[in-house]
């Protein structure tokens, strides 16, 4: 799930001013950069990318080695990085979403291992938010620094519908399943679901697994342990899916809703859904969409309930961790690279500009700066969840192999369209290489 692609609401509709400044960004030649120059690569097209330039511009006055910052649409980056990675011409400096994405380059050789610099900067290292960090920790080595805000799973829901049927949010699995049937008597959709896209469907599995089995159930599909997806733990989160699906909580035609404009979001703004789970980023889609809706503090959100009797911790979470600045094995002046995440990604002005435009930081000590920013309510919630997190799973169709992420998708729409059993399903995953 590439939220920069879907998620780039919360940044660039909260400010939608700073994006029309900073959508072109700085874009520059694919090839090596001029003497004494490195380069950083980002995506173009969110409102950070003025808050980017800026923190460019402020390490480029401090003297020596200059950053160039290039900018790439999301859509090419992936593959554009995967061939550059691969040729003299990497970029010193490049954004990943850490997982399996940066997994790859970091198999392949290509990426600098940063543990001995935060070893000797144990306060660099703790300025960050340790749940955050162990997305960009592979083999117990740090290859990556939050450059980005985060993006956990958050249940939303409509508040007029819960006051009009006398309901309280679900805290528990079985307040869940009473509040589906609560809604359905009432007709209206318990949960709003964009079922014509996989993703949005990965976030039950997720939650769930996560609440049944805890994290290390995932470690094991992550690490391709024999059976892992045949895993009881699994096989109980799939059976939960489908007691949802027969229960009626996501109606009968959320195989034809999207994620766009008139979609799920609009059905449960509207009132004819009471719940959708869906990412931070939701909150910024209603914004654009359905102003008045926040606004007039009508959304609320909750964390995903606990499952009685499941090994994890209800205070874990799902989602997008951030996106991550990682340094090229190939870089010329790796001194220079690193000296510009370390004074840059921490600094006042950056992480005061990155809240400015509707990202939360991973970093530490916040709240005083998140209360008095925009939309504080929210923003402390999202970032209380994740500090308090002991676990902070990222989503699966980044941290698994884009094959096997393809055939998780595929087998998820067919098990919610009860074309598939938890049986078949979780065969079917068993095969994918």
């Amino acid at each position: 799930m590439f939220r920069n692609r879907r998620g780039a609401g919360w940044t660039a509709l909260i400010a939608a001013a700073v994006l029309a400044a900073g959508a072109c960004g700085t874009s520059g030649p694919a090839g090596g950069g001029a003497a004494g120059e490195i380069r950083a690569w980002t995506l173009q097209g969110d409102a950070v990318n003025k808050v980017e330039r800026d923190g460019v511009t402020a390490f480029n006055r401090s003297g020596g080695t200059d950053v160039r910052l290039e900018t790439f649409l999301n859509d090419p980056y992936k593959q554009k990085l995967q061939v550059a990675m691969g040729a003299p011409n990497a970029p010193d400096v490049f954004l990943n979403w850490g997982g399996g994405h940066l997994k790859q380059y970091v198999d392949a050789g290509q990426v600098a291992d940063l543990t001995a610099e935060f070893q000797k900067d144990p306060a660099w290292l703790n300025s960050f938010l340790p749940s955050v960090m162990k997305t960009a920790q592979l083999g117990g080595k740090y290859y990556g620094v939050p450059e980005r805000g985060m993006q956990p799973i958050v249940l939303f829901y409509n508040k007029d519908v819960f006051e009009a049927a006398g309901a309280r949010p679900p805290k528990t699995w079985d307040d869940t399943l009473e509040l589906v049937d609560t809604f359905k008597a009432r007709k209206i959709t318990p949960f709003a679901l964009a079922g014509s896209q996989g993703w949005t469907e990965l976030m039950w599995l997720e939650y769930l697994l996560d609440r049944v089995g805890g994290p290390a159930k995932f470690q094991a599909i992550m690490d391709g342990r024999p059976g892992a997806w045949s895993d009881p733990a699994v096989l109980r989160s799939l059976t939960m899916i489908r007691q949802l699906v027969d229960r009626g909580a996501f109606g009968t035609r959320f195989g034809s809703v999207d994620y766009d404009v008139g979609g799920a979001s609009t059905l449960f703004a509207k009132g004819r859904a009471a719940m959708h789970l869906m990412g931070s980023w939701e909150y910024a889609t209603q914004l654009g969409q359905n102003p008045d809706f926040v606004r007039k503090a009508r959304m609320g959100w909750v964390p995903f309930p606990s499952v009685a009797g499941g090994a994890g911790d209800p205070r874990n979470i799902v989602g997008n961790p951030t996106n991550f600045y990682s340094v090229s094995a190939k870089t010329k002046d790796r001194a220079a690279a690193v000296r510009f995440l370390k004074e840059t990604m921490t600094s006042d002005a950056y992480v005061q500009g990155m809240i400015g435009v509707g990202e939360i930081p991973a970093i530490k000590g916040l709240e005083p700066k998140l209360r008095s920013g925009p939309d504080a309510a929210y923003s402390t919630f999202i970032y209380s969840m994740v500090s308090g997190a002991p676990e902070f799973t990222q989503s699966w169709d980044q941290a698994l192999t884009p094959s096997v992420s393809e055939a998780l998708l595929t087998n998820l729409q067919k098990l919610f369209l009860k074309e598939i059993d938890p049986g078949e399903f979780a065969a079917a995953m068993g095969k994918a290489k």
